[in-house]
């Protein structure tokens, strides 16, 4: 997964909650946009809407999330937390994963997490099973030393792990990224959520109907997503990707080398070589 980009009410205030907060590094700064990551590796897009307002029961963002490269890195995180005050909104295990929930100033959602090992990762039989325990909050900041106790930005080798969104219906939505983008079904959870991804991980995308079976794109006044990004391994499935869509009738544009289009619920992506 590549850059997520989002529409904010006061620019300003959304850059010292990202870096304060969060611990994101401005990376780029022109007029109303800035671009936010970690090492140089770009991961979020701001854009200033002044007036928007947060949405609500509306297709778009759930939440996009930021992949850690370990328990200890989410340990720091945590107590940094802990430190500044900032609000969680959820912590959970997953099983595959360990994660922190949290809102932005306009109310755009935001996961921290870890991986766990590979190895690790609860199956029952060849179908894996992702699930939603307690957080174990104390093993985690146990992983801290007073030496590594101390906050940072976010360390090199973060990436943006998945995006999880709403969408107005869950059935043109899987088959959409499953049938038009090749993406593989790793979860489903009957007609109100479902988990895909490439590779076997355990997803780079999630979809859901909690805002809403029906649920509306986010009107233009609101904060809310206004793009996403997902990177092909080279250009030459790019290209492949141009023709499949072409064959099925999925509306496109190109714009250089990127892929420009919509999913069943409007939610806008760009497709581009990694």
């Amino acid at each position: 997964m590549g850059r997520v980009a989002v529409s904010v009410a006061d620019l300003s205030r959304s850059l010292a909650y990202y870096q304060e907060h969060i611990g994101l590094q401005v990376l780029e700064r022109e007029g109303e946009t800035a671009v936010l990551g970690v090492a140089q590796r770009p991961l979020l897009v701001l854009q200033e809407q002044p007036g928007a307002r947060p949405s609500h029961r509306a297709a778009g963002l759930y939440h996009f999330a930021i992949l850690l490269p370990s328990r200890l890195d989410l340990a720091r995180t945590l107590y940094h937390f802990i430190q500044a005050q900032t609000p969680l909104v959820g912590a959970s295990d997953h099983g595959v994963s360990e994660a922190l929930y949290l809102t932005d100033p306009d109310g755009h959602g935001i996961e921290i997490y870890r991986d766990r090992p590979r190895a690790e990762w609860p199956y029952v039989g060849d179908d894996l099973r992702m699930v939603t325990e307690p957080f174990d909050a104390e093993g985690v900041l146990a992983e801290l030393s007073p030496e590594t106790a101390v906050w940072q930005p976010l360390p090199p080798g973060t990436t943006m792990g998945h995006v999880h969104l709403h969408v107005g219906h869950l059935a043109p939505a899987m088959a959409f990224y499953h049938d038009v983008l090749g993406f593989d079904v790793i979860m489903q959870m009957g007609e109100s959520a479902g988990f895909l991804s490439f590779g076997g991980y355990h997803h780079h995308l999630g979809l859901n109907t909690w805002a809403g079976v029906g649920a509306p794109p986010a009107a233009p006044d609101k904060a809310r997503l206004l793009w996403y990004e997902i990177m092909a391994p080279e250009e030459t499935a790019v290209a492949d990707l141009a023709d499949r869509l072409t064959e099925k009738g999925v509306a496109f544009t190109q714009n250089g080398r990127a892929l420009h289009l919509q999913d069943p619920s409007a939610n806008h992506l760009v497709i581009q070589a990694s």
